[in-house]
């Protein structure tokens, strides 16, 4: 199968058909750095180029007595040209092409503006990037106005800086274009914040998370009880704490904390002395907080100091609240909201899940 060119009202576009190139006459010669001449159909090259369109429709002009227009594509190897010539009949190149001449086709594809060439070749230079050539590669996605290629570089520049910075790509760049190694270092500066905001960001999250949890733990162990701790009124006179729950609940180790210092902030005698304690503090912040992510406007939380701290907090609207407070609260709250959801779609998934085991069984049953 041969391509060839047919003019239809004067627009230039490719048809596949049987006969060969060799039967029509070809009106062009490229010629390449090595002196090769490459002939060529005017249409052809025109159809997949606009910048060649545009040297199509100039004067032509006599070399030597030839009637054939001349196109020179000099500075590329001449192999090279021979494929980007080949492209623009059969858009198909091999991978060893790509792995030889891809840096130079992609070059030609920006002069000449070859879209699908472009592309194909951003995409295959960006794969066989390496620590030596990034540099350059670099550069030339600049030129060519290759962003995703030149991403791809920085990035690849950004985690291998050390081994990069040995190269010669790199040492030439620092003594001929001080603008662009400004550039590298400034994105990679900015992706090393970047990474420290997302790990500090992280950390915020998990402790909000760790705050959520110990919230729902405490009221857990004041309206349910636990191991070693649980309310007043679910007990009898003869039983010890210990006999509240025996089994432990599915967030043990935060709620077993709690447990501890809860029985450490009934019994704490520099609390009581008004000495001051520190885990006595870190419970009466803890028992705060809850207060105010509390949900409960009936005063009927059982949550020690629950409606003492609520109460203090409306006499106190008046005046301006600490903002590190507030925000605090909002983002337990938040995480609070999102630890919620996360368990409810977890539940409505087990349970689809369920009913479509129980479905599968029932219609197997039918079937055996």
């Amino acid at each position: 199968m041969a391509i060839t060119a047919t003019t239809n009202g004067g627009d230039v576009s490719l048809n596949a058909d049987k006969v060969s190139h060799d039967l029509v006459e070809t009106d062009v010669e490229i010629i390449t750095s090595g002196r090769r001449r490459i002939p060529a159909h005017s249409g052809i090259l025109a159809s997949a180029s606009p910048v060649l369109t545009n040297i199509m429709e100039k004067p032509r002009k006599i070399h030597g007595g030839s009637s054939k227009r001349v196109i020179k594509i000099l500075g590329v190897p001449c192999d090279a040209v021979s494929v980007f010539v080949r492209f623009l009949y059969s858009p198909s190149l091999t991978e060893k092409e790509m792995e030889t001449y891809g840096i130079h086709l992609l070059a030609l594809s920006h002069v000449y503006m070859v879209t699908q060439l472009k592309q194909r070749c951003t995409k295959g230079v960006g794969e066989s990037v390496t620590t030596e050539n990034v540099v350059d590669v670099l550069q030339l996605a600049r030129l060519c106005d290759a962003p995703d290629l030149f991403l791809k570089c920085m990035r690849l520049i950004q985690s291998k800086f050390k081994t990069v910075e040995q190269t010669e790509g790199w040492k030439f760049l620092q003594e001929h274009d001080p603008f662009l190694e400004l550039d590298i270092l400034q994105f990679i500066d900015e992706a090393e914040s970047r990474k420290k905001r997302r790990r500090r960001h992280r950390r915020e999250q998990n402790l909000y998370m760790q705050l959520s949890e110990a919230m729902e733990c405490i009221e857990h162990i004041c309206t349910e009880g636990c191991t070693l701790v649980g309310p007043s009124c679910n007990l009898d006179n003869n039983k010890s704490t210990s006999q509240v729950k025996t089994g432990p609940c599915s967030a043990f180790s935060t709620c077993y904390g709690l447990q501890l210092l809860i029985r450490h902030f009934a019994v704490c005698k520099k609390r009581v002395d008004g000495k001051g304690c520190v885990r006595c503090k870190r419970m009466i912040q803890l028992l705060r907080l809850h207060s105010s992510v509390c949900d409960d406007q009936s005063e009927s939380c059982r949550v020690p100091l629950c409606r003492q701290f609520k109460k203090r907090g409306e006499k106190d609207k008046k005046m301006v609240e600490e903002t590190k407070w507030k925000v605090l609260v909002r983002r337990v709250a938040s995480a609070k909201a999102m630890s919620s959801l996360s368990q409810s779609k977890k539940n409505k998934s087990e349970v689809l899940f369920k009913e479509e085991e129980e479905d599968f069984i029932r219609i197997r049953n039918k079937l055996i």
